[in-house]
């Protein structure tokens, strides 16, 4: 399965997260038997992180998709900066979106560590490893163009505009869209019609 190819079209975005959604919950299935396995036999518990790279594979295509339906002001260069902040969960996942091109810009993937890196993206996943410094890390961005995303609960009523989570076996995600308009980010209808809940 192609997980990370071009989906700027919406039929494609949503055929796109029955696929995985559907990849996924046969995972979680397999994660919850090698757990049981695992009790008996150590060593199979090392499946546990072959699932997260499952779980990630699929929020990255998820990434790629909340940037082709988000839209930047005029200002914004061709080089779009995606970074990731705290601890890595994608593996080189993430890093086969680097140099792909999606709508008239160029994703550069960056790994950052200090607050100050941050001034330099227009997209940035917060890992949970950051949770108790969102708040800080939401101020610094307040207003200016980044479209933040996160995986952990509360991330979206805290300010984050993007925010995945697992429910019933799925990926769902919720959308700030408060916080993407004052950060003058406009995002598409269409992807606002596919979240599960919208701060409005």
């Amino acid at each position: 399965m192609a997980l990370l190819g071009e989906y700027a079209d919406m039929h494609l975005f949503n055929r796109l997260i029955r696929a995985l959604n559907t990849f996924a919950k046969r995972s979680v299935v397999h994660f919850l038997c090698t757990v049981c396995i695992g009790y008996m036999f150590p060593s199979l518990q090392s499946a546990a992180f072959a699932d997260e790279l499952v779980e990630y594979k699929v929020k990255a295509a998820f990434i790629y998709n909340f940037i082709a339906f988000t839209q930047w002001s005029e200002e914004t260069g061709q080089t779009l900066n995606l970074c990731f902040h705290g601890k890595d969960h994608f593996g080189n996942e993430i890093d086969k979106l680097h140099n792909r091109s999606v709508n008239n810009h160029q994703i550069e993937i960056r790994r950052t560590d200090s607050i100050a890196q941050l001034q330099h993206c227009q997209a940035v996943f917060f890992s949970k490893s950051e949770r108790e410094k969102l708040p800080v890390l939401l101020d610094t961005l307040a207003n200016k163009p980044v479209l933040t995303i996160a995986d952990h609960p509360e991330a979206a009523s805290h300010g984050v505009v993007i925010n995945m989570a697992v429910s019933n076996e799925k990926i769902v995600f919720e959308i700030n869209l408060r916080t993407a308009r004052s950060s003058g980010l406009n995002i598409s209808a269409r992807l606002l019609n596919l979240a599960v809940d919208v701060y409005q």
